[in-house]
């Protein structure tokens, strides 16, 4: 590792030289943020239609649709949701390597043991005497890209259980094709509301976590993990920068 040492009111620092890499493409970012806003309407006009708050107003019930603003955000959201998936899907065959959908299934003995050191670092802020493989990963680290593909697992089972409930109340065709979801499991629409229902807090304990490990690297590392999501560039140490552009120009 290559660094310098410093000093700051006649204290020794040491610091650590960066370079800034392109990592995330401008349709992975399209797809962030689309999907990040879709999931917050969606959760937030999910428990309105759960539990619809009552609202009083002037008006007669018959002159007032505010539920029906709801729903149609709800699922708007959901078409917005499903149409950047696809795009997510694509790209994951025609994208960069940081990309790829390679990235988001290391289960293999490294990918096992980049996980578990994650783990260790990340949640339970332990140190490794000896680890040999590269602890700072350019792109999604390794419990990152297990925990995406979880969740993309997930939201498939979000949009076959919500279409599946909206099929009846639908005038349009797509909606109707995941009528068959429900007779699957039951004729009664409760389970797949329930499922539904809990499909949902997971998508909010992922987001939870997310919000704390994006600050928790920003802060520890410094290597620009927020505006890589607007910008598309992170910081990575200039010993690894090499790598990366070897890597760059073999792709």
């Amino acid at each position: 590792m290559e660094t310098k040492t410093t000093h700051i009111e006649g204290v020794p620092v040491k610091t650590v030289s960066f370079r800034r890499a392109y990592v995330w493409q401008l349709p992975v970012r399209f797809f962030h943020w689309i999907n990040g806003f879709a999931i917050t309407f969606l959760i937030i006009t999910g428990f309105l239609i759960a539990n619809p708050p009552a609202i009083m107003t002037a008006k007669e019930a018959s002159g007032q649709f505010w539920m029906g603003l709801i729903r149609m955000v709800h699922f708007i959201s959901a078409y917005a949701m499903v149409a950047v998936m696809i795009m997510r899907v694509y790209w994951a065959f025609v994208g960069n390597r940081f990309s790829n959908w390679r990235q988001f299934v290391p289960f293999d003995k490294e990918g096992r043991a980049k996980m578990w050191h994650v783990i260790k670092y990340d949640i339970f802020l332990l140190n490794e005497k000896e680890y040999k493989y590269t602890s700072i990963p350019i792109g999604h680290n390794a419990v990152a890209a297990a925990s995406y593909l979880v969740m993309f697992v997930l939201a498939i089972v979000m949009i076959f259980t919500g279409f599946a409930l909206y099929a009846p109340t639908s005038t349009w065709f797509f909606p109707k094709i995941f009528a068959w979801f429900t007779h699957l499991f039951t004729t009664d629409e409760f389970l797949i509301r329930k499922i539904h229902h809990i499909v949902m807090w997971a998508f909010i304990l992922f987001i939870l976590v997310h919000f704390y490990l994006v600050l928790f690297h920003d802060w520890l590392e410094g290597r620009g993990e927020s505006s890589a999501m607007v910008s598309g560039y992170k910081f990575v140490r200039k010993e690894r920068f090499k790598d990366y552009q070897e890597q760059e120009e073999n792709q």
